[in-house]
């Protein structure tokens, strides 16, 4: 599965602000998952089809109920039950189709879909059989095919998905199924037993990418994969959020976009871009609330997941940029030292030579009016 869009945790205190939304959320979600919930499996109801087809199908009108939009069960471990679904030739010519059950997945659009034909099938497409594998209809007749979902003593507690697939074979004496062309309903089961919700986030990483404009700061990319580690079918909410060194300029982003129902087992990657400025350090935390059904069909919001990375953010054109203007300013005041020390240097030489021209012009005066040299006095007679 397509890895896109870690660990449990207490929700921070800046996490707490959002609570009221995230309620608002779970409340939806929960009209959605109690919108797709059958006999305790909740999942989106929705036929299968790929290519040009020119039959339908639909539920069989039982016990189970009329016109619904998909199968939906909760059987105990050894138990099985029979139900049906209704094909009808919408063409002019007859049609010969194979029919068959197959195990059901999240593909990477976040949609559930099956198994192409020849997966070796371990839930739904091995506990679903009928009395064969090949239907005739003429033109403008339908056919009411019975099945029997039986579940094995040995079965996993839990949520199972798959469906009942028809498709266009190329002969009616052939296994042959063309793929393109096939349509089907799907089978939502839960195995009665202990239900454990639960998800965990792995390979959560942080990079940072700065831009050549220095002061425009960068994306800070959180990527991360989740996985529905429970026995139930999960739903999420989930948020980012970047900051600095000692959780210092957070900056905090809410999911733009749903994460898909994941069965148990599956995974989903999730990346989500923040833009912010070059701290240095940058600690990027992923928060995931799942979501679940509980065997009475109430939607449960669990203990929060999280995980966290980290990454340096320095922006190389930053750091130039200050490098060349600190050597700049070094030389600067180096030129400025240097150029005092010059100045100085000279000063202190005009002043000795004005010292020494006076004691110069002393001396000579003094040699005029028979004077000692003042520098040199004579030592006073003795008396």
């Amino acid at each position: 599965m397509s890895a896109q869009t870690r660990h449990l945790v207490h929700i921070r205190p800046h996490l707490e602000t959002r609570r009221s939304a995230a309620r608002s959320i779970v409340a939806a979600l929960a009209a959605v998952l109690a919108a797709i919930v059958g006999a305790g499996l909740v999942l989106p109801t929705q036929a299968f089809a790929d290519g040009e087809v020119t039959w339908t199908v639909r539920t069989g009108d039982n016990g189970f109920g009329a016109q619904r939009n998909s199968f939906s069960y909760s059987i105990n471990p050894g138990n099985e039950l029979s139900d049906s679904i209704v094909i009808t030739n919408r063409g002019t010519e007859p049609l010969d189709l194979g029919i068959d059950a197959a195990d059901g997945f999240t593909n990477e659009d976040g949609q559930l879909d099956l198994n192409e034909a020849g997966a070796t099938p371990t839930g739904i497409g091995a506990w679903v059989h009928g009395e064969s594998d090949q239907l005739h209809i003429d033109p403008g007749t339908s056919v009411d095919y019975p099945f029997t979902v039986s579940v094995p003593d040995n079965a996993t507690p839990g949520d199972y998905v798959g469906g009942v697939l028809t498709s266009l074979t190329s002969s009616a004496d052939t296994s042959q199924f063309d793929t393109d062309r096939r349509l089907g309903i799907k089978i939502a089961l839960r195995v009665s037993g202990d239900l454990e919700p639960s998800i965990a986030v792995e390979n959560t990483q942080l990079n940072w990418s700065g831009s050549l404009n220095p002061f425009a700061g960068g994306d800070a990319t959180l990527s991360y994969t989740i996985r529905n580690t429970g026995n139930t079918v999960i739903a999420a909410l989930h948020g980012t959020d970047v900051s600095g060194p000692f959780g210092l300029f957070s900056s905090e982003v809410e999911a733009e976009d749903d994460l898909p129902q994941l069965l148990p087992g599956e995974t989903w990657d999730v990346t989500t871009v923040v833009h912010v400025a070059p701290l240095v350090w940058l600690t990027g935390t992923a928060t995931v609330i799942p979501l679940a059904l509980d065997a009475a069909g109430t939607t449960s919001q669990f203990d929060p997941v999280y995980a966290k990375a980290g990454t340096l953010a320095i922006s190389w054109m930053l750091l130039l940029t200050l490098t060349a203007v600190g050597a700049l300013v070094w030389l600067g005041i180096r030129l400025r030292r240097e150029s005092a020390a010059r100045r100085q240097e000279r000063e202190d030489a005009r002043v000795q030579e004005a010292v020494q021209q006076a004691l110069n012009t002393n001396a000579a005066d003094a040699s005029k009016n028979g004077q000692s040299d003042p520098a040199n006095p004579e030592p006073n007679p003795r008396v």
